[in-house]
């Protein structure tokens, strides 16, 4: 009887403080990749050492079961900082199995002979917009990312965009392949504490959501003073304050936006951010840079209007079924925002157009893409 042959996920991106979306993409691809394993090969996820509490407090709740779908966690012997320093370093410490595919840039610097390794190359923003980073976050992701460019056998990337902006600033003989994301598994059950339930997170009956990491390059300080000049709405946001120190109440002060027209929900349980992404008039994305921007395909999926910024793996997603604003043009975002929130007609028009625009992809697909980068 034939071995088998194991795919291994190097999934420490889900333990992270602020896993945000790369985090999100982990989940979804792992699971996607353990259902869809090939005969002859099964899936196994690997992370650092941690505090085994805070292990398997995220195993069980942060990550929503993923790695329990697959056979693992490996969990190898050195904290993340170390083997960060020694992947970074060239160590060729190999995480187990016979493939590895990395989610993140955080990835072996090269595959044993016989043995194939890909990585996930989420946008150029190191290059394109260093100042949103920290110093030392944008000099580890131009070096990870030039080394898998040059031993990785494969780049995965998210949208064409990423693929062409990449070509500008890295070279190297690993082949880029383009697989996009696929709109997030939502619970299946009714929550237990939606936002007009006792218990869960209060949202008005009209508002503009924004969801994602709270950072500079997501373009918040825009949509802020934007939604000083729409009318009979509030701002609702979702998601972790990361890097930059984004003071998202301050920015409303200064801004006069009122207090009350302001709802900072924070990190919630996903059954809660389903209902709340359901409830909303218009999703917003109006990021300075995105490699994907899964906001705008949640939105879409469910029948959400987007209006969004032209940034190009934004526009590349929406493929149309958005209203695209001038990043940075904070009257276009107002006048846009306006429109969709004054017209029934035109928000049913680009529900229908998001839900045939998200129908295009699915995490399957993309599980199926990376099988055929190791198995094929």
């Amino acid at each position: 009887m034939a071995a088998v042959r194991e795919l291994t996920v190097v999934a420490e991106q889900l333990l992270a403080p602020v896993p945000g979306g790369t985090g999100r993409y982990t989940a979804e691809l792992l699971r996607a990749l353990a259902a869809t394993a090939p005969d002859g090969w099964r899936v196994r996820g690997v992370v650092a050492r941690h505090h085994r509490t805070q292990l398997t407090a995220a195993l069980d709740n942060a990550l929503d079961n993923a790695l329990d779908n697959a056979a693992g966690p490996r969990v190898l012997p050195v904290p993340r900082r170390v083997l960060a320093e020694l992947w970074r370093r060239g160590l060729p410490w190999w995480p187990g199995g016979d493939a590895v595919h990395a989610p993140t840039p955080l990835a072996p610097p090269r595959a044993p002979r016989g043995r194939t390794l890909s990585v996930t190359v989420h946008d150029t923003v190191p290059w394109s917009h260093p100042e949103t980073l920290t110093r030392r976050g944008v000099a580890w992701h131009r070096a990870a990312i030039a080394t898998a460019a040059r031993h990785a056998d494969a780049l995965v990337v998210p949208t064409r965009a990423v693929a062409d902006e990449l070509a500008a600033h890295v070279t190297g003989p690993a082949p880029v392949h383009v697989i996009g994301h696929g709109p997030t598994t939502w619970p299946t059950a009714e929550p237990t504490a939606g936002p007009t339930a006792a218990g869960g997170p209060f949202v008005p009956a009209r508002y503009v959501l924004a969801t994602g990491t709270i950072e500079p390059r997501k373009g918040i300080d825009l949509l802020v003073r934007a939604m000083v000049d729409v009318p009979d709405a509030a701002l609702v946001l979702v998601g972790q304050s990361g890097w930059g120190g984004v003071d998202v109440r301050d920015l409303a002060d200064r801004a006069g936006l009122p207090a009350d027209r302001l709802h900072l929900l924070g990190h919630i349980p996903d059954a809660q951010l389903a209902t709340v992404l359901r409830g909303a008039d218009v999703v917003a994305v109006p990021s300075l840079a995105e490699g994907f921007g899964l906001p705008v395909l949640e939105a879409m999926a469910e029948g959400v209007p987007v209006v969004h910024s032209d940034a190009p793996a934004l526009t590349e997603v929406a493929g149309g079924a958005g209203v695209r604003v001038p990043r940075g043009d904070v009257a276009a975002l107002t006048a846009a925002l306006c429109d969709v929130l004054t017209s029934a007609d035109r928000r049913a028009a680009l529900g229908d157009a998001g839900r045939r625009r998200a129908a295009a992809f699915s995490w399957t697909r993309a599980a199926e893409a990376v099988w055929r980068l190791h198995s094929g």
